[in-house]
């Protein structure tokens, strides 16, 4: 039987790592599409789909009259109703275990050109300014609470990273037990402890709808004056408005970020007028080699699933909520 292979949209240079992977199980198409319905239209008797970005949605869901699995090219499935595709019984996979080396050294260089006043101090000398003190005071790495809200692959990496820097790791997650982390030489804390002893707090939540707007004018008002935000998760995460109020106030000492709740970042966003803060493109995730290891896995799961095997990733939608109360 040869299947319909529907990839909704793609950034990538080209779909070989997909199609060597796919060659024997039938025809990959490659759909452009600029609305739902249209989107539905050329999706409705697609046996499987690969998804970047697209909006997949009830609505959309709802078209699909054959589908036997959907993949996410990526490891966030924010973009896909789980419930409405639980609801008609086409499995939802992501591919979580890509880029997890990528993701934790940015993290960290974020937190460090941060911390260490890089492009500040790049800045000062190409205008002709020498200082051998950085503009702001930083305690050492020694320190500083590094705090990881969230205690997933990303952050269980970047945690031994910044073990091995010196910084003191702490973490939040109702779902991982305390014991886990203690063995990854880093010590459990509960929700009002994260926000209170960060001098780092780095977010690895899923978005849903319990942690959208994890970080808020009330959870900033928690946090130290001093302390630095990071995010390499999802933009979601952060009510940019409230960050924005919260750094010009000087209520923050910084924040880094590679993602965002509108991206591309609009040209009129006020974080770009926001002092203390540093930012990258959604770039995280990338090197030569994450984009054809991303490709080959989410074909491969695609294949898993047409085959009728044992999946490697399915996502349970009640299993990503992440209770932040």
């Amino acid at each position: 039987m040869s299947y319909r292979i529907v990839v909704t949209d793609s950034g990538f240079p080209s779909l070989d790592p997909e199609k060597g992977v796919l060659k024997d199980l039938g025809r990959l198409e490659l759909i452009s599409w600029s609305d739902e319905a249209e989107l539905c239209e050329k999706s409705a008797l697609a046996d499987a789909l690969l998804v970047q970005w697209a909006p997949i949605n009830a609505t959309l869901i709802s078209c699909l009259r054959q589908c036997k699995i959907i993949v996410r090219y990526g490891i966030g499935v924010d973009n896909i109703d789980l419930k409405a595709a639980a609801q008609k019984g086409i499995p939802v996979c992501n591919v979580p275990d890509y880029c997890i080396e990528e993701v934790s050294n940015h993290t960290l260089a974020l937190a460090l050109s941060s911390l260490r006043q890089v492009t500040e101090v790049d800045r000062y000398v190409r205008n002709g300014v020498w200082n051998i003190v950085l503009p702001r005071p930083v305690l050492p790495f020694h320190k500083m609470n590094f705090c990881l809200a969230g205690f997933g692959r990303i952050a269980r990496t970047v945690a031994e990273k910044a073990n091995a820097l010196g910084f003191r790791v702490k973490a939040y997650d109702p779902y991982i037990s305390g014991a886990v982390m203690e063995e990854a030489n880093v010590m459990p804390v509960g929700l009002a402890e994260l926000f209170a002893e960060a001098d780092i707090l780095s977010l690895h939540l899923p978005l849903t709808g319990t942690s959208r707007h994890f970080i808020n004018d009330v959870t900033l008002s928690k946090m130290k004056s001093s302390a630095l935000l990071v995010n390499t998760s999802r933009g979601g995460l952060i009510n940019m408005q409230a960050l924005v109020r919260a750094l010009s106030a000087n209520k923050l000492w910084g924040a880094a970020l590679d993602v965002f709740e509108e991206e591309p970042l609009p040209k009129s966003s006020p974080l770009l007028h926001c002092p203390n803060l540093l930012l990258s493109s959604h770039v995280a995730w990338y090197s030569s080699n994450s984009i054809p290891q991303l490709q080959r896995k989410a074909a491969e799961e695609i294949a898993r699933g047409l085959r009728g095997e044992m999946l490697s990733n399915p996502v349970v939608p009640n299993e990503i909520n992440v209770a932040i109360k």
